[in-house]
């Protein structure tokens, strides 16, 4: 536990550092936001707020994660793969949206992507979690299993990306309560959730009312592992 606190705490320090000239970056590269003409005058107000800035926290939960993993804990390796595809996903959706009268990529070719990506990644957490599968199952039942939430969930945090601060809130309260109170946990999940933890409660001091940067969505389909 005490590891746990640690790794939070620096994380979220660092985070806290970089996100101010993480901020005026993005602003001199025009990466604000694009709204559409027909939403309301609370979504209007955003246009132009800078996006992208779930990047930094994606990058410094990957960098915890290789930190761990090179330190010799298991376990990383499933989180990773899965931050990894959903940035990528994430990414190409972030700069369709940047062009006015782009809604992004479209559902009916996001949603394969995300299949295909969500593959590997719930194959190997299927593969990791092994002996530690509190289930009566066989890896064919458990692998599905994790498909389907690895894929719903990088799209109900999607959906919650509409205000200030729900998307990564609602993500800090999910990871960390997985983290902490999930039986069998490795070492190497517990740095990238926790380093996650810490680095999104730095973004969410920015991230609140009235908003001076977003994640999305180069960063939400990366909540999902």
């Amino acid at each position: 536990m005490t590891l746990d606190v640690i790794t939070f705490v620096v994380a979220f320090g660092v985070a806290l550092l970089l996100y101010p000239p993480a901020i005026r970056t993005l602003r001199r590269l025009r990466s604000g936001q694009v709204i559409q003409e027909e939403l309301p005058d609370s979504h209007q107000r955003k246009a132009g707020t800078p996006t992208g800035g779930g990047i930094l926290f994606v990058s410094l939960a990957i960098l915890g994660g290789l930190l761990a993993t090179l330190a010799g804990h298991p376990g990383a390796l499933p989180a990773l793969a899965g931050l990894v595809a959903g940035v990528l996903i994430g990414f190409a959706d972030d700069r369709a949206k940047l062009r006015v009268g782009t809604r992004g990529i479209p559902a009916r070719l996001k949603f394969p992507i995300q299949v295909v990506l969500g593959v590997p990644v719930a194959w190997l957490a299927t593969v990791e979690a092994g002996p530690q599968l509190w289930l009566p199952a066989t890896t064919w039942v458990v692998f599905p299993l994790a498909l389907v939430a690895i894929v719903a969930t990088a799209n109900a945090v999607n959906i919650t990306d509409g205000m200030d601060g729900l998307a990564g809130g609602l993500s800090v309260i999910a990871i960390a309560t997985i983290v902490l109170l999930m039986p069998g946990a490795t070492a190497g999940e517990k740095a990238v959730g926790m380093t996650l933890c810490g680095a999104l409660i730095a973004f969410l001091v920015f991230n609140r009312y009235p908003g001076w940067l977003t994640s999305k969505p180069a960063a939400d389909a990366a909540f999902s592992p």
